[in-house]
């Protein structure tokens, strides 16, 4: 029984560590797809926002501009 749960154990981690190496290699490939955007013109930091602002449901952006709308009236950010 250790022995199943020693193996079980071992490749558990093994696939952590695949996992852990393909994330570094998309995070290596998107910071480079950013890399090439910038040098382009194009504004980087924006370009994140709209990749997180495409992530969200339609209705979670809607509350969250609202809400932003909100604190920025509040602020006189207008």
């Amino acid at each position: 029984m250790a022995e199943t749960t020693d193996d079980r154990l071992r490749l558990l981690i093994e696939r952590i560590e695949r996992l852990e190496e393909e994330k570094k290699g998309i995070a290596d490939d998107l910071r480079e797809v950013y890399g090439e955007a910038k040098a382009v013109g194009y504004d980087v930091k924006i370009m994140r926002q709209i990749v997180r602002l495409r992530k969200m449901k339609a209705d979670d952006r809607r509350e969250m501009d609202m809400v932003l709308e909100t604190y920025k009236s509040a602020l006189g950010l207008d």
